[in-house]
């Protein structure tokens, strides 16, 4: 008989709390090298002026241990359950959040969760709840993906309902329209996520956790990874460049994840990611 592993809900606390802290100090070596290859092929003075402060402001972020950016984001975590696990000693989600309140205190990460919403907006002055999603898996580890979100990139999120016949032509201009839309709100160079397929919801899904892929990693799938760089050669002609003074660069990579769609329906998902591409992740 299979045993079940067991794994405490303290163990998953500290390890979303380290996750948090070290995502929001620490841009992972891919972002980094997409970082400098910008520089060199970005052709306008002002945008490698930009590039040069954005890697300099890394820099100082990294060695004093402080945010990277003043919006420390939405506590957003993907979470990979092995189906041969058995989490003890507390709730899950309880774990996850208790995690997000230490990194965000220890960590004197700014506190931007706010309850009530469309009326009182009172902060919950620990940055909780994280938003969590939940996949289920074979085998018996759980992994955890720490996605701090900021509101600039967030807010420039775009759903669209295509219908089948607008093809391939019509996902690249929804993604570059949503891109000029944006222009310089979420703080390029940007990494896009698209998701294509599925339904509303499992689109958007789709199109953040592209976010997650090694900066320039290419779709698996040689279709796919052909639309990755049509739409992001079409996104760098917008001439946005870093921070949006002009340039080259826009974009460091377009990510796009597939999912079958309904035959009537083609959604499309477009999710952006600053330029400080934060996200840590962890396998327990």
């Amino acid at each position: 008989m299979k045993t079940v592993r067991e794994i405490k809900s303290e163990a998953v606390t500290e390890a979303v709390a380290n996750l948090f802290q070290k995502a929001n100090y620490e841009l992972t070596e891919d972002v980094i090298k997409a970082l400098r290859q910008a520089r060199q092929q970005e052709e306008s003075p002002a945008g490698q002026e930009a590039l040069d402060k954005i890697m300099e402001n890394a820099g100082i972020a990294a060695e004093d241990g402080v945010p990277l950016c003043q919006d420390c984001g939405v506590a957003v975590v993907f979470l990979e359950i092995g189906q041969d696990i058995h989490i003890t000693g507390g709730d899950l989600y309880q774990a996850v959040n208790e995690g997000v309140r230490r990194a965000y205190d220890r960590g004197y990460l700014r506190k931007s969760m706010v309850a009530n919403p469309f009326s009182d907006r009172i902060n919950t002055r620990d940055n909780t709840p994280a938003v969590v999603h939940v996949e289920l898996t074979p085998g018996d580890r759980l992994r955890i993906i720490a996605l701090p979100k900021g509101a600039g990139s967030e807010n420039m999120t775009r759903l669209g309902m295509l219908t089948p016949s607008a093809g391939r032509p019509g996902i690249i201009d929804f993604v570059v329209e949503a891109m000029e839309a944006a222009w310089a709100n979420p703080c390029p160079p940007v990494i896009i996520g698209v998701g294509i397929g599925g339904t509303a919801d499992k689109t958007m899904i789709l199109a953040k956790q592209a976010l997650l892929r090694k900066v320039g990693e290419p779709s698996h799938d040689g279709e796919t990874a052909g639309l990755e760089r049509d739409i992001l050669k079409k996104v760098n002609n917008l001439g946005i460049g870093p921070l949006g003074y002009g340039g080259t660069i826009t974009a460091l990579a377009v990510h796009v994840e597939t999912f079958p769609a309904h035959i009537g329906s083609m959604p499309v998902a477009v999710c952006f990611q600053c330029h400080s591409a934060r996200h840590r992740e962890i396998t327990l």
